[in-house]
């Protein structure tokens, strides 16, 4: 038989027995869709980490209170109060003759309130920060401008407000908060009225950064999130941006120098703070969903196999039922090249329809994905590599050849006269 002759022959037998090749290629779809939504899921997760570093800004450092594990949380994030971090290490950390590489530092409080305009109330997240803010974050200024040093340090009662803040209290994008007084109520202040303060800017919308919206919030100097907020003397995050990426591991170096001289610290052991490279986080971050997404691909892979053993069986079973069919063939002609080539092109046909099916349903649902994440937010990039596909494809029908070539060959090697004899 040719080569068309044999295909004519195979797609026959696999549509005789539609129940059955549609549970047999079940199995390599949902393997090979596996393959596809995994590796999608790991591009898309990896161009979200760099999209973060992008958007934060690049050779940023952050100074935490406490000590942790250099790779391990700081302890802040598990809600324990730490007031190592003061004022006066910002102020150290600013000079250049300490740490000449530092472009600009910026402290940080951060607490929640409600905030009050025309009778309208909204619960966002404070930061109370100082006027190096725009020069170590990456952002624009949708409307107004960001306050300046002299308001940040005589107190001013200013603030700047994300978008979806200023949305949602003054009716959308359209309106002009600008010079508009809010009132700023926070649990932990004393001030049941809330707080006075004018509106300087609106910054434009950033999304969400490390799962947190960075548009429901507002900014406000320092002091006042200190002390009228939140009634504190201490800082709970310092954020230093380097002047190049050469010099962020030097620079971390001076920070800890710094540091340890301001909180008289002897050991390393002894250490009250952490010292983090932003770029170094995110470098675990991206190792950690690397490791997941190939964690994942090996479940797939085993989905693959187990879609393999069920060719194997079906091919089996096939064997013995058309086993007269094989004793007649054999009898007018066909050699046993011509029939392991129908039987390893049965196994192939089936996986390979297997494999496009699941390529098409793994894209779709990466896809799906894709939107979902975009709807949050999220800077996820939808990816559906060729190789992936060529992957996809590849060890469905090597899958096939593999668990079909034993079938075949049994077949192939049948005695004629026993196969006739067969029932």
């Amino acid at each position: 038989m040719n080569f068309f002759s044999t295909i004519k022959l195979v797609f026959r037998t696999l549509t005789a027995r539609k129940g059955r090749s549609f549970l047999t290629i079940l199995g390599i779809v949902i393997g090979v869709a596996g393959v596809i939504v995994i590796i999608a899921l790991g591009a898309g997760a990896q161009s979200l980490i760099l999209g973060q570093i992008t958007r934060l800004g690049s050779n940023l450092l952050s100074i935490q209170p406490g000590k942790s594990n250099e790779k391990g949380p700081p302890a802040q994030l598990f809600g324990i109060v730490v007031t190592t971090l003061t004022n006066a290490d910002a102020s150290a950390l600013r000079d250049t003759g300490k740490v000449p590489h530092a472009a600009a530092v910026n402290a940080n409080v951060r607490g929640g309130a409600a905030v009050i305009w025309g009778g309208k109330s909204v619960d966002t997240n404070f930061w109370g920060t100082d006027y190096n803010y725009p020069a170590v974050i990456n952002f624009t200024m949708r409307q107004g401008r960001f306050f300046d040093q002299q308001e940040d340090l005589g107190d001013a009662s200013v603030a700047v407000l994300g978008s979806s803040v200023a949305d949602e209290l003054f009716g959308g994008a359209d309106a002009d908060p600008i010079g508009q007084i809010i009132k700023v109520r926070s649990a932990a202040s004393g001030e049941s009225a809330g707080l006075p303060l004018r509106v300087v800017g609106v910054i434009s919308p950033r999304g969400s950064i490390f799962f947190q919206d960075q548009d429901d919030q507002i900014f406000l100097p320092l002091q006042l999130g200190q002390e009228r907020l939140l009634g504190i003397h201490y800082l709970q995050a310092i954020n230093l941006k380097v002047d190049s990426s050469d010099q962020v591991r030097q620079t971390v170096s001076d920070v800890t120098s710094v540091l340890n001289s301001q909180h008289r610290v002897k050991r390393e052991a002894d250490a009250d703070f952490t010292v983090r490279n932003i770029a170094d986080a995110i470098s675990i971050l991206t190792t950690i969903t690397s490791a997941l997404s190939l964690f994942l691909t090996a479940m797939a892979a085993i989905a693959l196999v187990v879609g393999g053993i069920g060719i194997l069986n079906i091919m089996l079973v096939t064997v013995a039922e058309r086993t007269r069919e094989i004793g007649l063939r054999k009898a007018v002609g066909a050699g046993q090249a011509a029939i392991l080539k129908q039987f390893l092109f049965e196994a192939g046909l089936l996986t390979l329809i297997g494999g496009l099916i699941g390529i098409a349903l793994g894209a779709l649902i990466s896809y799906l994905i894709y939107l979902l994440m975009v709807y949050l937010g999220y800077d996820w990039a939808f990816v559906v590599s060729p190789a992936s596909v060529g992957l996809a494809i590849g060890v469905s029908i090597l899958t096939g050849i593999i668990f079909g070539l034993y079938p075949a060959l049994k077949a192939a090697r049948l005695n004629p006269i026993d196969a006739l004899r067969y029932e």
